[in-house]
């Protein structure tokens, strides 16, 4: 259906000193898609998920979420369907408490306290933290933060979850179980990392950008074993995909969670 569809037409963006971000892409995002973008430090990523969101909007071009163009008319509408977790957290918790961050969203558009409340202990189950709800967000742990920051998105129950550098600054036990959660989630899911062990096991389908441009887009089992299209791109293939430095044997093709 039409409304399942995150659509980027021919879209161009020039920063105001000159710098052309992005340049003339378009791309297709399916209802249940979990997408992969990637591409080296300046490729044009941040760029692009500042575009989907409204944050800034295409010279040229369009972006539309579902039958819904990106506009500033359209925003509010453009952010119910789709919620962005930011890649550092404490860019998105700053409530006395984990309860109210989450519970902002909710009560920004209106909702009854009844609703909220449901809303906020449903997220928070979602994410395994009910438990710290009433907890001051500056005193969580890093992996605890992004917890909460991905709650106080889901809260807003999106249809797409967007989602830049989401293992970044995470310990390995906290990396783990942030995998484990978006892998649980039907959401479409549309994910910017330099974390390409990670993207290899959630993500199905990969974007790899270019200078502002896509040099490649299809399936993560195809595009990122592909040793001579990531080494163009500024890019390596996954670590559990490279060969072992002790021995020189080359890894078999596995999932993370068996490595």
């Amino acid at each position: 259906m039409s409304h399942h569809i995150t659509e980027v037409k021919d879209v161009h963006f020039i920063y105001p000193d000159g710098h052309k971000a992005i340049n003339g892409m378009s791309f297709n995002i399916l209802h249940g898609e979990s997408v992969g973008i990637v591409g080296a430090n300046g490729a044009g990523k941040s760029t692009l998920l500042m575009l989907l969101m409204g944050i800034i909007f295409p010279c040229q071009g369009e972006i539309r979420v579902g039958e819904v163009p990106v506009t500033k008319k359209t925003l509010p509408i453009v952010r119910q369907r789709m919620g962005m977790v930011f890649q550092d957290p404490d860019a998105q918790l700053f409530m006395p408490t984990v309860y109210d961050d989450v519970a902002f969203g909710p009560r920004n558009y209106k909702l009854d306290e009844k609703e909220v409340e449901k809303r906020v202990l449903q997220a928070l189950e979602m994410v395994g933290i009910p438990h710290l709800k009433d907890r001051a967000p500056f005193r969580l742990s890093g992996g605890e933060k992004r917890a909460a920051a991905i709650a106080s998105v889901l809260s807003m129950q999106p249809d797409i979850l967007v989602m830049d550098e989401p293992t970044s600054a995470l310990d390995p036990k906290s990396r783990r179980r942030l995998i484990e959660l978006l892998k649980s989630f039907k959401h479409i899911k549309i994910i910017t990392s330099h974390d390409l062990d990670m993207v290899y096991e959630v993500c199905t389908r990969t974007i790899v950008i270019k200078n502002g441009t896509i040099a490649a887009d299809g399936p993560t089992s195809e595009i990122l074993v592909n040793a001579k299209l990531m080494d163009s791109c500024g890019l390596e293939i996954p670590l559990a995909l490279q060969g072992c430095p002790v021995c020189g044997k080359q890894k078999q093709k596995q999932t993370i969670a068996d490595s």
